[in-house]
C-alpha cells in the first residue's frame, strides 16, 4: 500500500477576484481609477478615458498573478 502526498489547494484571493481579471493571454486586466464619484468636476474626454480597460505590466501583474492562481 503507498501513501500518496497531495499539494495543498491553492486558494482564490477573493478580494483581487473581484478587483482584476486575467485575459486568454495571461494580461490582467482591471477598472481605471477615478470613475465612480465626483464625476461632474471632470470633463467629457477625461471620463471616456476612463471607461476603456487597463491592464498591470511588470512585479504588479506579477503579483496579481500568484493572488489568482485558479482563474
Amino acid at each position: 500500500m503507498s501513501l500518496r502526498v497531495h499539494m495543498p489547494k491553492l486558494k482564490t484571493h477573493k478580494g483581487a477576484a473581484k478587483r482584476f481579471k486575467l485575459t486568454g493571454t495571461g494580461k490582467v486586466k482591471h477598472k481605471r481609477p477615478y470613475h465612480s464619484h465626483l464625476l461632474t468636476s471632470k470633463n467629457a474626454k477625461r471620463k471616456m478615458h476612463h471607461r476603456l480597460a487597463a491592464y498591470l505590466v511588470g512585479e504588479s501583474a506579477k503579483n496579481i498573478k500568484r493572488l489568482l492562481p485558479c482563474l
